[in-house]
């Protein structure tokens, strides 16, 4: 597993102000972008690719 001891975390900016439900991203490390629960910070993280993420997020920005 990859070191996030320096993750920078921080959540959508559509996430709600209610506490909710989120997902918190770090991009700040080199070669890796880590994906958390914000319910669980201490809890896992999945780590992906820098490719890898840019497709999620253009993948669903176009509703697929």
């Amino acid at each position: 597993m990859a070191d996030l001891i320096d993750a920078q975390w921080r959540k959508s900016t559509r996430s709600g102000s209610n506490g909710g439900d989120c997902v918190e991203v770090a991009d700040n490390l080199p070669g890796l972008v880590a994906v958390r629960d914000s319910k669980d910070p201490a809890g896992p993280a999945l780590a992906f690719s820098p490719a890898a993420w840019a497709n999620f997020v253009r993948a669903t920005k176009s509703g697929h």
